[in-house]
């Protein structure tokens, strides 16, 4: 029974897996389309992307503690219709403010969804076994991403855009089915109290940190509504570091810093992920708008990244029990930030072979790091804080592609800027490319700073 419980519960949660993931890269594909149709520009877009990783990134912290308090399975079904409501609100916007309200109402469901059910997994498998249940559930995930941008470009180019968000309500209803079937409604016996005054001061630092540097650079914002919104967000997150060393259960736990591997998986995963999470952002930009392909061409192009990241997870056991979670995770930061910057160096002319070749080496490449680093951040964390530590571990995931969104996107306008160009050229990506690549690069640093042995029990290491 339990390994039955150990290879089914994985699964259960790829489904929400799949519809988020899918989500994510079906909207990246569609961007431009959404943004004409809408009257706003590609980069303006970039609110909508926000507004979503906002949410996630404001709403994990109180994913865990309501696991613990109401249920897993409570929990990640309300998460599940929340998403498939916020789907259904993106479909019939008709304004930019409209889709950024319906995307931040998809971001609080999506808040609930990953986190909750990255604990069921922890919670349902044996700490020896973490690193294949990882692969395992993040394997089927991966089919969203890989269906997601020639799905999206398809639907785009053929139908319209609205119905990339509604294909989320059959997927929805089969996810709920299968959590109300399969996922126990395990709660604490005596949960901690919820940490009101410090949500408070989390709300407040990221949303105006993230948010406060996304409308920087937008046209219709004023700037003193950004620098408002910086120094509320700095001075709040300030208040926080101080506040969360004076009292028992803080809603962000930030002592689990203190261990190295927690610090090196979160920490090193983020500044990675700042340079990886702004690709899909900026590739379909490039191949459409830069490159005049249409969205289904991009889409297929695209694609090819999800397809290696889905070949890679197999081999990713094998890889860490063979060289360590240090060595792999800091070679290979360095050769995924190579293929990160690679599409600098596409052009109109540049043969598509080519550019899925390229595509599909880094998407094995980013993808034995996300399996590397959303593994060793538990390495040692004791059972009793493990719901602090996946929420940690979440926020800190959503912001450095909120992050890298909002880094991309700046990038380009300094592009135009310094060319004098008042719209997106193929000849504007480049730098962007590899501003992300040198940042992803910059990531090595913190993994190779952990302990030879880190995580050698997961890794099923002598």
């Amino acid at each position: 029974m339990p390994l039955s419980r150990e290879r089914i519960v994985p699964f259960v949660v790829a489904v929400a897996l799949f519809m988020e993931n899918m989500d994510s890269t079906v909207i990246a594909t569609a961007l431009p389309a959404i943004a004409a149709d809408i009257g706003t520009s590609p980069i303006e877009l970039k609110l909508a992307i926000t507004s979503y990783l906002l949410a996630l990134a404001i709403f994990i912290p109180t994913s865990g503690w309501m696991a613990d308090r109401f249920g897993a399975r409570t929990i990640f079904r309300s998460a599940i219709v929340v998403f498939v409501a916020g789907s259904l609100a993106c479909a019939v916007s008709q304004e930019l403010w409209h889709f950024v309200l319906a995307r931040f109402l998809q971001g609080i469901g999506g808040a609930m969804m990953s986190p909750v059910g990255r604990l069921v997994l922890i919670r349902a498998v044996d700490r020896s076994r973490l690193v294949d249940a990882m692969a395992l559930v993040t394997l089927p995930a991966l089919i969203g991403p890989l269906l997601g941008p020639p799905l999206g470009g398809f639907i785009t180019t053929f139908a319209s855009w609205h119905w990339i968000f509604i294909i989320n309500v059959p997927i929805g209803v089969v996810g709920f089915l299968m959590v109300t079937a399969f996922v126990e409604n395990v709660r604490s016996e005596v949960p901690e109290p919820f940490d009101v005054p410090g949500m408070a001061l989390v709300a407040l630092g990221i949303g105006g940190l993230a948010f406060g540097s996304t409308v920087s650079t937008v046209a219709f914002v004023p700037a003193w509504v950004a620098a408002a919104l910086l120094a509320l967000g700095a001075a709040a997150t300030a208040t926080y570091v101080v506040y969360a060393r004076r009292v028992a259960n803080p809603v962000m736990d930030l002592s689990l810093f203190a261990l190295p591997t927690f610090r090196a998986g979160v920490a090193g995963g983020f500044v990675f992920r700042v340079g990886a999470g702004a690709l899909p952002f900026l590739l379909p930009l490039m191949l459409q708008v830069g490159f005049g392909m249409t969205p289904f061409e991009s889409g297929m192009v695209t694609f090819a990244t999800a397809f290696g990241a889905m070949v890679m997870k197999t081999l990713v056991p094998r890889i860490l029990r063979r060289f360590g979670f240090r060595l792999a995770m800091t070679v290979n930061a360095l050769l995924a930030a190579v293929t990160i910057g690679a599409p600098a160096l596409f052009s109109p002319g540049t043969p598509v072979w080519i550019m899925i070749a390229v595509l599909l080496v880094g998407g094995l490449f980013r993808s034995l790091q996300f399996t590397s680093v959303n593994t060793i951040a538990f390495a040692e964390v004791e059972p009793r804080r493990m719901s602090r530590a996946t929420s940690l571990a979440s926020v800190s995931q959503q912001l450095s592609v909120s992050t890298g969104v909002t880094i991309g996107a700046l990038a380009l306008e300094i592009a135009m800027a310094a060319r004098g160009d008042t719209a997106l050229t193929a000849a504007t990506f480049p730098p962007a490319f590899a501003t992300i690549a040198l940042i992803s690069a910059s990531a090595a640093i913190l993994f190779a700073m952990m302990p030879k042995d880190a995580g050698a029990e997961m890794a099923q290491r002598k």
